[in-house]
């Protein structure tokens, strides 16, 4: 099959190629939607295809553990657990509506993150849930054990805790 044709039944394919096997995530790891998973593997010397397509029956698994409801990010602002909650979309749409307790992220100094203790707990936000859930993933894939996306983002926070927010 190729990449696209797999990212097609498997959406979350791409996270989960990342974090296991770093293939994907950037430029230099990437790869293009007309190769083949083989070809994939091969030019990224991973030797058992068949287990690479079992891991990817799994990603929507994984997905679904790295999510955070907002409740529970609620609860940990409330609780004052020791932990980082980063939104992570651009400074215009945090203006249109910020998450209380979130804090933007600071895109001029981005390594910072990456210096982070690999335990320490992160929650990423974005508008949907889509996008903070590919930084959970590329953080996991960088060795961070403690990392999650808040399931539904703004709009899941709007939808379960505050529907002030506004909508855009």
């Amino acid at each position: 099959m190729t990449m696209a044709a797999i990212l097609e039944v498997v959406p979350s394919a791409q996270r989960a190629l990342f974090q296991r096997y770093h293939v994907g995530g950037c430029s230099s790891c990437g790869f293009q939607p007309t190769d083949t998973l083989a070809q994939v593997c091969k030019d990224h010397n991973i030797l058992d295809v068949n287990e690479v397509v079992r891991y990817l029956l799994t990603a929507k698994e994984l997905d679904e553990k790295m999510q955070v409801p907002p409740l529970q990010v609620k609860t940990w602002l409330d609780t004052k657990e020791s932990f980082r909650f980063i939104d992570v979309r651009p400074p215009d749409e945090i203006r249109l509506a910020a998450i209380p307790g979130a804090e933007p992220l600071d895109y001029e100094n981005s390594q910072q993150y990456m210096e982070l203790p690999k335990d320490t707990r992160i929650v990423f936000a974005c508008k949907s849930g889509a996008r903070s859930l590919d930084v959970a993933a590329y953080f996991a894939g960088h060795g961070f054990s403690r990392v999650h996306s808040l399931r539904g983002g703004l709009d899941g926070w709007r939808k379960d805790l505050d529907p002030s927010l506004a909508t855009y």
